[in-house]
């Protein structure tokens, strides 16, 4: 099975992290099958669903020491990775006319306040699903507009998130496709 971090400010400040540094230092963590996809901070490792809270730890940890500055990731198994990819929230007429539609990856789901927080917020521009510990976003507009922005949403939801664009989500599960179960 694949575990799949998604980082959150590996290259900020006019930092920037390569992708062979990035495997050469999860791979010192004893991470095997150490890979990147694309160059926007998503890392993937063997493992197993039940090691997904250790390796988030163990790779911010391994980041924080080598690169001098604190990286979150979020890390989801290859299965869940695949769920978010298929789930269509919106409907097709909504997301034909979205600017972008996203995905934000929490580290935990999101309590019944804070959603009514976030879903507060749809307007025109903006709409919002939850699910589990991910945040379906389309907006009308460019994802960096200041009505509402990625730091407005973990203040919502009481912690830091990732965004990743849905067709990042697609590629990501395409790459690693999830045999149903039961079939080999």
């Amino acid at each position: 099975m694949k575990l799949i971090a998604l980082l959150r400010a590996i290259n900020v400040g006019g930092r920037v992290v390569k992708m062979d540094q990035l495997r050469s230092i999860v791979a010192a963590e004893g991470f095997s099958q150490v890979e990147t996809f694309i160059a926007s901070g998503n890392v993937i490792v063997e493992g197993r669903a039940s090691q997904a809270a250790k390796t988030e730890l163990a790779i911010e940890r391994a980041l924080a020491r080598v690169l001098g500055y604190g990286v979150t990731a979020f890390v989801r198994t290859d299965d869940e990775i695949s769920d978010v990819s298929a789930h269509e929230p919106f409907d097709a007429a909504h997301v034909a006319r979205a600017a972008t539609f996203c995905v934000a990856f929490l580290k935990d789901q999101p309590d019944d306040q804070q959603v009514g927080r976030l879903m507060d917020l749809r307007s025109d521009a903006h709409d919002f699903h939850v699910r589990g510990r991910e945040i379906f976003w389309l907006s009308r507009l460019n994802q960096s507009d200041p009505l509402f922005a990625k730091v407005q949403l973990e203040r919502i939801v009481g912690g830091p998130a990732t965004v990743r664009g849905i067709s990042t989500v697609r590629k990501l599960a395409a790459k690693y496709p999830v045999t149903p179960k039961g079939k080999k």
